[in-house]
């Protein structure tokens, strides 16, 4: 009876194991633009558009700052033509190429 409940305890703790598990993740496929220029100047953000289909308000932040915190926006790598806009004034208009993981700054 000893050796058929070692047996059954052996056999248990052997087959409960799931044993090494892999994970493996790649890099978000996105992309990041940020805007930067003179804060005070423009209070309240600026309207950025890409490709004429993504609208949102982004904020200003002064350049020189190494780890912007939110003050990135997520689009899609590729190619893109965005419109920054303060107070229905163009301020840029430019095509971009941007990759997967890149940052790309717009100086106003």
């Amino acid at each position: 009876m000893k050796k058929l409940l070692m047996l059954f305890v052996l056999f248990a703790s052997l087959f409960s194991c799931t044993g090494v598990k892999t994970v493996v993740q790649g890099v978000d496929n996105e992309a990041y633009i940020m805007v930067v220029g003179n804060p005070d100047v423009f209070l309240g953000g600026v309207e950025v558009a890409v490709d004429e289909n993504t609208k949102f308000v982004a904020k200003v932040i002064k350049d020189g700052h190494t780890v912007p915190k939110g003050e990135v926006y997520a689009i899609k790598p590729g190619k893109h033509l965005v419109k920054v806009s303060y107070r229905g004034q163009v301020l840029y208009q430019q095509q971009i190429f941007i990759s997967s993981q890149e940052t790309r700054k717009i100086k106003l």
